[in-house]
């Protein structure tokens, strides 16, 4: 089921020219209603249910009707997201409450060099017809 915000407790990120939902929304579907500083699902109909907006709402405003399969009719799945796990707190209609816990890292935040061996780029490799990870390779082969 698409994503909807809970329009009272939407805070539009505090007035950012851009929410979190919005930023993080694959298919640009969030929006900011200015007027009301409350983000909104503009196109529900295209939501592709990723769940990117519910995990990272600071408010936790932003929920999706999950599937009967994930969570019994009428229950709801609460995800909390810390910098390396995320919690999803499934509750069901009869009051149960569980939760699961899951890693979303196995490194520290911010440990990761994507560049780190990779050669060094110029503007003159932009009209070159190679892929960036193909360049060094190239230089390799021309060496030999």
């Amino acid at each position: 089921m698409p994503t909807f915000v809970i329009q009272e407790k939407c805070d539009g990120c505090k007035g950012q020219d851009k929410t979190a939902c919005m930023y993080i929304c694959p298919n640009d579907l969030m929006y900011l209603d200015k007027d009301r500083m409350k983000a909104l699902n503009q196109e529900p109909e295209q939501c592709w249910e990723c769940y990117s907006c519910v995990k990272i709402c600071p408010q936790q405003a932003i929920e999706g009707r999950p599937y009967a399969d994930f969570v019994p009719l009428g229950g709801t799945s609460i995800p909390m997201r810390s910098s390396d796990s995320i919690m999803w707190t499934i509750k069901f209609r009869d009051g149960k409450v569980k939760r699961f816990k899951f890693p979303i890292r196995t490194t520290p935040e911010g440990s990761i060099k994507p560049f780190e061996g990779k050669p060094a780029v110029s503007d003159a490799d932009l009209d070159s017809p190679l892929l960036f990870t193909e360049i060094g390779q190239t230089l390799k082969t021309i060496a030999k």
